[in-house]
């Protein structure tokens, strides 16, 4: 079961941008239950706002392009 918020995530934008590679997308959002360790994820269910470039690792991709 991939991610709930997979079709919305913002980091589908940077995929198309070529800022990152799919394999993000698959590794996490489209994963069978590794979306659930997804910082991105996590925050959301919380209800904290997330900056645009934070990856499901908790880290930051530059999106200056």
């Amino acid at each position: 079961m991939p991610c709930k918020w997979n079709s919305i995530c913002p980091l589908r934008k940077l995929e198309k941008a070529g800022l990152i590679d799919y394999s993000w997308s698959r590794e996490y959002c489209e994963s069978a239950n590794n979306w659930i360790n997804c910082k991105r994820y996590q925050a959301e269910e919380k209800g904290v706002a997330q900056s645009d470039n934070v990856m499901p690792d908790g880290s930051f991709v530059n999106n200056d392009k």
